[in-house]
C-alpha cells in the first residue's frame, strides 16, 4: 500500500518499496531454508510468491503448511495429509509439542523438534563420497551392533531407490522389513517386491541375508 500525496515524488515511491522489500527479507529467507533442508513436494518449483508448500514426512505422510509472510518465524498453520494410522502419532506430537517452538531456531529444527523425529532431506540432497547416507526409514546411519542382525550388524545403508528424483538410501534390513508390512508386496523366490516408501517406484531386496 503505497502512500501518495500531491507533494509525493517518484523517490518517496522507491524508498516506500525499499522498505517493503526489507520487512519481507526473513520471510524469503525463511522459505529458502525450507526449499532447501526440506522435501518439498509441492509446489515442485517455488517462488517466493507461494506461501504455502506441502512437505513429504515419509510412509506417505505429508505436512501443508502456510507461513506467515509478516512472522515467518512463528508457528505456522498446518495440515496433515496421508492415511489416518500414520498420522495419529504425528498430530499426536503437534499438539504436545507445540508450545516447544522458539523463533530463534532454524524452521525446519523446529519442525523436526515439534514433530518429534529426523525430517526426511530433499532428494536432490546429494552425498559426498565419503559420507554415508542415513537410511531413510529408521534415519540412521549405520545399523545397531546387535548380534541378531549377523552380518548386517553396524552397517550402513547398502540400498540405493533406482529413481534418480529419488535416490533415497535405505538399510535393505530396514527396508524388507517396512515391506513385509506392506499387503501388497508380493515375494517371488528369495526377493520381495514392492514400492519406495517415498517415490513409490518399485523396489525389491533379498528376503534373507543369506
Amino acid at each position: 500500500k503505497l502512500q501518495w500525496s500531491e507533494s509525493s515524488r517518484l523517490k518517496d515511491v522507491l524508498c516506500q518499496f525499499q522498505e517493503h522489500l526489507k520487512v519481507l527479507q526473513d520471510y524469503w529467507s525463511t522459505m529458502d531454508g525450507i526449499d532447501k533442508a526440506l522435501w518439498v513436494v509441492d509446489p515442485t518449483k517455488p517462488t517466493y510468491a507461494m506461501s504455502h508448500h506441502r512437505i513429504a514426512l515419509g510412509d506417505d505422510c505429508y505436512i501443508l503448511l502456510h507461513v506467515d509472510t509478516h512472522k515467518p518465524n512463528s508457528l505456522p498453520e498446518c495440515r496433515f495429509l496421508g492415511t489416518d494410522g500414520k498420522l495419529e502419532r504425528l498430530i499426536k506430537n503437534w499438539r504436545k509439542n507445540r508450545k516447544r517452538w522458539s523463533a530463534d531456531r532454524k524452521f525446519h529444527e523446529n519442525l523436526a523438534t515439534v514433530l518429534d523425529f529426523a525430517l526426511p532431506q530433499p532428494p536432490s540432497v546429494s552425498i559426498k563420497d565419503d559420507q554415508q547416507a542415513d537410511c531413510g526409514i529408521c534415519y540412521a546411519t549405520h545399523l545397531p551392533v546387535d548380534d541378531e542382525l549377523g552380518t548386517q550388524s553396524g552397517c550402513a545403508a547398502d540400498y540405493k531407490c533406482e529413481n534418480p528424483s529419488c535416490s533415497r538410501a535405505f538399510h535393505s534390513v530396514c527396508l524388507r522389513d517396512w515391506l513385509r508390512t506392506i499387503t501388497t508386496t508380493r515375494q517371488s523366490f528369495d526377493v520381495l517386491f514392492g514400492n519406495c516408501p517415498y517415490c513409490s517406484e518399485p523396489v525389491a531386496v533379498k528376503s534373507t541375508d543369506s
